[in-house]
């Protein structure tokens, strides 16, 4: 009995030290306050992203898994400079087809014909040819 006895004491002590822990029996707080945890900075806005922006992009966990606004603007942002790039490259890529058509087709293909009199013409004159034989 004397057993019993000590054991209910010894556990409506523990309750009791626990309590006061929770519910903050002294004058300061047993836990700060924890502000709002959210992407500060995400990308950086006075440059285009690199792959190193993106490696280091990290959402705070909420109770539900991430932020859906949080993510939802990352990929905005990640979307449009994709669309900016793809048509960057598109730009350079046609420029880049013209300017290897007009190297390869030469001034004489693409350019206007040899006026009259020219060296490029056949010394011997039209028919010519036929005169030899």
């Amino acid at each position: 009995m004397v057993m019993f006895v000590f054991l209910v004491i010894a556990l409506v002590a523990v309750v009791a030290a626990v309590t006061l822990a929770v519910v903050g029996g002294g004058s300061r707080p047993v836990l700060p306050e924890a502000g709002p945890e959210t992407v500060v900075d995400a990308f950086p806005e006075d440059r285009p992203l690199g792959r190193a922006d993106i490696d280091a992009l990290r959402f705070p966990v909420v109770l539900r898994g991430y932020r859906m606004t949080e993510v939802d603007d990352a990929l905005s942002r990640l979307g449009a400079e994709l669309a900016e790039r793809d048509a960057r490259i598109a730009e350079l890529e046609s420029a880049r087809a013209g300017d290897q058509a007009h190297a390869v087709g030469g001034a004489g293909l693409l350019g206007p014909p040899p006026a009259p009199g020219t060296d490029d013409e056949d010394p011997a004159g039209p028919g010519s040819e036929g005169e030899r034989r």
